[in-house]
């Protein structure tokens, strides 16, 4: 199995920690980086080999991770002269991949089986799955529902809760799914989305319940390192028992 992991932004809503370090490479409880992590689970969940989609402070991650032999992987690397967007890195190497791969963000933290999550997807046929997640967002505020004219309230709630399911910054993707794409253009992760269901592709959905930090801001951060004594055996199950033995 294979993962195609981008880490190329420039993490600047994750600044002052990301001045001199890129975002994957920030530690977290002073033990590992974010990198550090994905890979070592990537590796425990049956992958054998990774794409790292460099940009930013690029030669930092190459020189620390290498060739990823110290992570039981093989590693090559696929570099981003200007930004091309969640999807664009994976055009350019779009031939060199296997028919079924992971696609995910460098800077999520959880503990998701992603080779159950990649086989998942091989078994449903689809074009994309996306991993998904519950978040609730609450109002601060009454919310009025109007008629179509704007002139009269038809509904009142009170502060209520909107819940909704979010990407994960994870993904199963089908090859074919990118073959109409030009290998050095810009192409977002929601662009594809629009496409999909425009072409009457339904893209599918995985949702976990699990643990799941999207590390974009400082406070996220801060979470990730207060949480990390308490999470480390769940995100590093094997690392924590061989560090214990």
């Amino acid at each position: 199995m294979h993962a195609v992991i981008l880490a190329g932004g420039k993490g600047t809503r994750l600044r002052p920690y990301t001045t001199c370090v890129p975002k994957p490479l920030v530690p977290i409880g002073d033990t590992y980086s974010i990198l550090e992590i994905v890979l070592y689970q990537l590796r425990s969940h049956g992958f054998s080999s990774v794409t790292l989609a460099v940009g930013h402070m690029g030669h930092l991650i190459r020189a620390f991770v290498g060739d990823g032999s110290r992570y039981g992987l093989k590693v090559e690397y696929t570099d981003e002269e200007t930004p091309l967007g969640t999807i664009g890195p994976v055009l350019n190497v779009l031939d060199d991949l296997p028919e079924q791969f992971l696609v995910m963000n460098g800077d999520v933290l959880t503990n998701l089986n992603y080779g159950a999550f990649l086989r998942g997807h091989i078994q449903s046929d689809r074009p994309v799955t996306v991993a998904t997640y519950n978040r609730e967002i609450k109002s601060e505020f009454g919310v009025l529902d109007l008629n179509e004219a704007g002139n009269q309230i038809t509904g009142f709630r009170e502060k209520p809760t909107v819940h909704f399911q979010v990407s994960m910054g994870v993904y199963a993707v089908s090859r074919e799914a990118l073959r109409g794409y030009t290998p050095g253009q810009v192409l977002g992760f929601d662009t594809l989305m629009l496409d999909l269901l425009a072409a009457g592709q339904c893209p599918g959905s995985d949702l976990f319940g699990g643990y799941w930090l999207d590390i974009g801001r400082p406070e996220d951060y801060d979470m990730a390192n207060e949480q990390w004594q308490e999470m480390s055996a769940i995100l590093l199950p094997q690392l924590t028992l061989d560090a214990a033995d």
